[in-house]
């Protein structure tokens, strides 16, 4: 299974033109949500087999290391999809530089069986043109941050989705899950 999971502004940017997140962190409260129970999402994050992501996404993560708040990824396998020179700070990380449909296809998909691509918008992009993901995972955090660099850059097609979950968290945070219409075990009709 590979989804694609990502946070973003309500107006759907991932980090804002410069790649500064600094707008995750936000002050609302939903008194209706859910509770975001740390125990859940340890176990959650235990079914993740490896993540996928790009450079600068790479970078952001380093930064947020390097700033006293920790490796988001555990000791999960972490693919950096990129073409740059890059510090390798754990053994975990691999970078790639190449197809990305042979090395999804014919690397990661007989080796893990939960894989999620988790930024940025180029490469979230790329693996719905390529007909690659299974799932997304959206979640929406609440501000509107006017420009910036957007979920899935550059799509070429309509990719037809199915909404299988909503959640709202008391951060003010909504979750969606949608499948990918047309991908295996899903229905292509609406």
């Amino acid at each position: 299974m590979i989804t694609i999971h990502m946070v973003a502004s309500l107006d759907g940017f991932i980090a804002r033109k410069d790649g500064r997140v600094d707008w995750l962190e936000t002050s609302d409260q939903f008194a209706g949500g859910e509770r975001m129970d740390p125990a859940f999402v340890a176990e959650f994050l235990k079914t993740i087999d490896c993540y996928v992501m790009g450079s600068r996404t790479y970078e952001t993560a380093l930064r947020f290391e390097d700033q006293g708040l920790g490796w988001a990824y555990g000791d999960k396998p972490t693919f950096v999809l990129t073409s740059r020179e890059l510090p390798r700070t754990r053994d975990t990380v691999e970078f790639y530089s190449g197809d990305l449909a042979q090395f999804v296809n014919g690397r990661l998909r007989c080796a893990f069986r939960s894989i999620w691509f988790v930024g940025g918008g180029v490469v979230s992009g790329e693996c719905l043109r390529l007909g690659l993901a299974d799932e997304v995972r959206y979640s929406i955090l609440p501000i509107l941050i006017g420009d910036g660099i957007r979920f899935f850059e550059k799509l070429d097609k309509d990719i037809p989705l199915h909404l299988t979950e909503v959640k709202a968290y008391k951060s003010g945070t909504v979750a969606l899950c949608y499948d990918v219409r047309g991908r295996r075990g899903t229905d292509a009709s609406p």
